[in-house]
């Protein structure tokens, strides 16, 4: 009975810690942004579908780049850089957490010690043991205003900022990935282009200089001839090193090298839905989604609790240090009856003058919440401004593509016509020169333009928050406040 009234003070103390916390309670800022995307002449033709963000592999369609994506996911090397990260500051945060409770540890101890007989009351040498065993708490602080608990909640909000950045990661892979494969098939394109134009301006040279050899041609000609065969050939270089370029940054994204049967022929159009789904169209509510936005909302709750840390420093703080076991001058008595032993040590520290410390302090933590406030609602401004900019390309790119194409029939027909006149003698070979750079230029941009239309919406779903999707985990800290929004 008097074992169990010694130990009622420290657990009445432990029932009493953590009662208060002095953080401010946390409101998510309004976002500082129109409640409607723009609408104008730009984004009338763009739609987004209110069914739901896809995941990637819903998403794309076709079956050679959604294998490469796995292969990505699986071998990306700064994707599992950010693994690790949040791997990091998960531990971190259970070490955090661990301050909440008392820590517990066993000790044993001897203490041995001779006295000469000079100095012994007994008149002869006296050499003595003393020994221990106990269970021992470290000095445990109550948490009663609350500074233990939001250290821990700076440690959880630490933990879901890396979490954001790995979904940024991930989402950054699977769309380079894809635009990078796009532009792959584009520049294959455009080798092939490079290489029939060459080819095409290699025969029309052949028949000048046989011309020239006639009397039919002048020199001038020829050198005209030459030079397109000169350009038709430095743009099949371009190309070709374009084409290396694409590959080796495929491989550096995928992690591996990339299967020959994995890359594309040529740029293929239909590799995405043909529209990106949204779980509202309210623009707050989407933008939501992003992993940016996430990891600037858990720097505003970690700045705010870090104002419950600095107000906590003005208030008493208590600590608990206490042991029991048993002690003995005989090891072989230790646990006899008669030898159990116990000790309770509780201390109160109050602050009283600490030269205006604490005051800054607070005075810092109040600033730095202001801060983070403007960086979330920066973050906010600039989600929309990207997404309202991807609407816009999403809304013209198939008229511009569409414009590009008639362009280059146009231009084509203008060759074809201009080649007729020289050979009937209706004009220089100057214009035949002229027609023919306007229409290679014109099949150039209509790649560029396949390479937008395809590209528009992998854009429009990555601004989105498309591909940021992780599959959950187990033992992972709950982030249900962090949606929720607080009252």
């Amino acid at each position: 009975m008097r074992k169990t009234l010694c130990l009622l003070p420290l657990a009445s103390a432990l029932l009493l810690s953590g009662c208060i916390s002095l953080a401010p309670d946390f409101a998510r800022p309004e976002a500082p942004v129109e409640q409607a995307w723009p609408q104008d002449e730009a984004t009338k033709n763009a739609a987004l579908l209110t069914e739901g963000l896809q995941k990637w592999s819903d998403f794309f369609t076709d079956d050679r780049l959604k294998k490469l994506i796995e292969i990505g996911l699986q071998n990306n090397r700064s994707l599992r850089s950010a693994f690790y990260s949040v791997e990091q500051a998960r531990a971190q945060y259970n070490v955090s957490r661990a301050e909440l409770l008392p820590s517990v540890a066993l000790q044993a101890d001897e203490t041995a010690g001779r006295t000469p007989a000079s100095t012994s009351a007994a008149g002869r040498d006296v050499t003595s043991h003393t020994y221990s065993a106990n269970a021992a708490m470290a000095a445990y602080e109550l948490d009663l205003f609350g500074r233990i608990r939001n250290l821990n909640e700076q440690a959880l909000q630490a933990y879901f900022q890396t979490q954001a950045a790995q979904r940024t990661a991930q989402m950054t892979v699977i769309t380079e990935i894809a635009q990078t494969w796009l532009s792959l098939g584009a520049s294959k394109d455009l080798l092939k282009l490079a290489q029939e134009t060459y080819e095409s301006q290699s025969e029309s040279l052949k028949l000048i200089e046989e011309s020239y050899r006639l009397g039919a041609a002048s020199m001038l000609e020829v050198q005209q001839a030459m030079q397109t065969v000169a350009t038709a050939r430095a743009a099949a270089v371009q190309a070709t090193r374009s084409v290396s370029q694409y590959r080796n940054a495929l491989a550096v994204l995928v992690g591996t090298q990339v299967p020959a049967e994995l890359e594309p022929d040529g740029l293929k159009m239909d590799v995405t839905q043909q529209q990106v789904s949204v779980a509202s169209n309210i623009p707050s509510e989407v933008l939501l989604a992003r992993p940016d936005i996430a990891s600037a909302e858990a720097v505003l709750r970690s700045a705010n609790a870090n104002i419950g840390v600095a107000r906590a420093a003005f208030f008493p703080s208590i600590s608990l240090t206490g042991s029991a076991g048993a002690i003995s001058t005989e090891l072989n008595e230790l646990f006899d009856g008669g030898t159990h032993a116990w000790t309770f040590v509780p201390s109160i520290t109050l602050p009283i003058f600490t030269g205006g410390a604490n005051i800054a302090n607070l005075r810092a933590a109040e600033a730095y919440q202001k801060r983070s406030i403007a960086d979330y609602e920066l973050a906010i401004q600039t989600a929309f401004q990207e997404v309202a900019d991807a609407l816009a390309t999403e809304g013209t790119v198939s008229e511009e593509l569409q414009a590009q194409m008639q362009l280059a029939q146009a231009t084509a027909e203008t060759y074809r016509l201009s080649m007729e006149r020289y050979k009937n003698g209706a004009d220089s070979y100057l214009e035949v020169l002229d027609s023919q750079r306007a229409n290679f230029s014109a099949q150039q941009s209509v790649i560029s333009a396949q390479l937008s239309r395809a590209a528009s919406l992998v854009t429009l779903y990555k601004v989105l928050g498309g591909g940021s999707q992780l599959e959950p985990e187990s033992g992972e800290p709950q982030a249900a406040a962090q949606t929720a929004d607080a009252k």
